[in-house]
């Protein structure tokens, strides 16, 4: 029997290599997204303990100046969760461009493979058709064999 080989094969290493990349890219690109969601959490960590030393100076004495530190510290903080609030959006978006572009790999990997899959059964059927012609030439030349031994 003949051994199968897939003309394209070539092309499906190819695209398995692709949704490697891409699997490799949407990792990373979650991985940065969780990173800047944990830099956030830190931030409005400090928040909090900001705004529970605002209302601890708030309770004893007053002193002026360490309300202002304090009030200025909490308007830098809420600024700065602004800002990490931009960039998990962007984290996000390039996830999601990267989610995108596995989601596009992998589809072209599975057409591939199911052209692969396609071209085996092909190859299958013209053995089996080898094969039935090779047996029918047998049995004839057989056959014709023992027809000219009993004349």
């Amino acid at each position: 029997m003949a051994r199968f080989v897939y003309r394209m094969q070539g092309i499906l290493d190819l695209k398995y290599k692709m949704e490697n990349q891409a699997k490799n890219a949407f990792g990373a690109a979650n991985a940065a997204l969780l990173t800047e969601m944990e830099k956030l959490e830190a931030l409005n960590g400090r928040l909090a303990a900001y705004e529970e030393e605002g209302r601890g100076l708030r309770e004893d004495v007053l002193h002026p100046v360490e309300l202002k530190e304090n009030q200025e510290a909490i308007r830098i903080m809420q600024d700065l969760i602004a800002a990490q609030q931009v960039e998990i959006q962007k984290a996000r978006e390039k996830a999601e461009l990267c989610r995108a572009a596995l989601q596009e790999a992998m589809i072209e990997r599975k057409i591939q493979e199911k052209l692969k899959e396609n071209a085996f059964e092909v190859f299958k059927q013209e053995e089996n058709k080898k094969e039935s012609k090779e047996i029918d030439e047998l049995t004839s030349y057989t056959y014709g064999q023992k027809a000219v031994s009993n004349r």
